[in-house]
């Protein structure tokens, strides 16, 4: 039931997730979180900044509220998990542009001002690593 995978740093998404609170699929009938996998690979394939960032997928985060969901994880620092996002090429850029500067910071924190505008008000939950709780 679980697949070992490359413990750094990681954007994880829900490949399952609905397109929209409204909407299992988009026009098409591929599902949100399908688009964002598709618009995040072909991103980090485009721009070397992203070459320390795994991707990794898995089927439903249980989020369908939050419709197309990531999870952001690194050894020893605090996980994020975002939604809400519209699966394209600007909610992907704005995740890994995220993810950049979290796998910089020394315990997942990322100062408010080098977020990207594109991740403001798509945070969920913040998670803290095995063995710790944040302050």
């Amino acid at each position: 039931m679980l697949t070992r995978v490359d413990p750094g740093p990681a954007v994880v998404v829900c490949n399952s997730c609905r397109y929209s609170r409204e909407s299992r699929d988009d026009a098409t009938g591929e599902r949100g979180g399908a688009r964002l996998v598709e618009a995040l690979k072909r991103l980090k394939e485009q721009d070397s900044r992203y070459a320390g960032i795994a991707m990794q997928e898995m089927a439903c985060f249980f989020a369908c509220q939050d419709h197309c969901t990531v999870h952001l994880r690194a050894p020893g620092k605090v996980g994020y998990v975002l939604g809400r996002f519209q699966g394209d090429m600007e909610s992907a850029r704005a995740i890994l542009d995220y993810a950049v500067h979290y796998a910089a910071s020394e315990h997942g924190r990322v100062p408010f001002s080098l977020w990207p505008e594109g991740v403001k008000g798509h945070f969920i939950t913040r998670t803290p690593p095995p063995g710790f709780v944040a302050e």
